[in-house]
C-alpha cells in the first residue's frame, strides 16, 4: 500500500478508470463474439445486425480511448470481411 498522498490518489483514479474502461472493452468483446457466432451460423440478417452493433461498440471503445483506433479499425475490417464472404456465399 502506498504511503505517499499523491500515489494514494493516483491508485483511486486508476481503479475508477479501470472499472470504467472494462465496461467498454467488455461490451465490445461481447458484441464481436455475437457477430462472429451469427456469421458462422449463416443467418444473413442477424449477422448484419450483430456486425453493425459490434462496429458501433468498437467505435465507442476507440472514442473513449479504451482501444487504440487502429486496433478497433482492424477488428472492424476483419468482421466486415467475414460478413462480405457470407453475403457472397449466399
Amino acid at each position: 500500500m502506498a504511503n505517499i498522498k499523491s500515489q494514494i490518489k493516483r491508485n483511486r483514479q486508476n481503479l475508477k478508470r479501470r472499472s470504467r474502461n472494462r465496461v467498454y472493452r467488455g461490451s465490445a468483446r461481447t458484441y464481436v463474439k455475437k457477430a462472429r457466432l451469427a456469421i458462422e451460423s449463416g443467418d444473413l440478417d442477424s449477422a448484419r445486425s450483430a456486425t453493425l452493433q459490434a462496429v458501433s461498440a468498437l467505435d465507442k471503445a476507440a472514442e473513449k480511448g479504451v482501444l487504440h483506433k487502429n486496433n478497433a479499425s482492424r477488428r472492424k475490417g476483419r468482421l466486415m470481411k467475414q460478413l462480405v464472404a457470407l453475403e457472397a456465399a449466399e
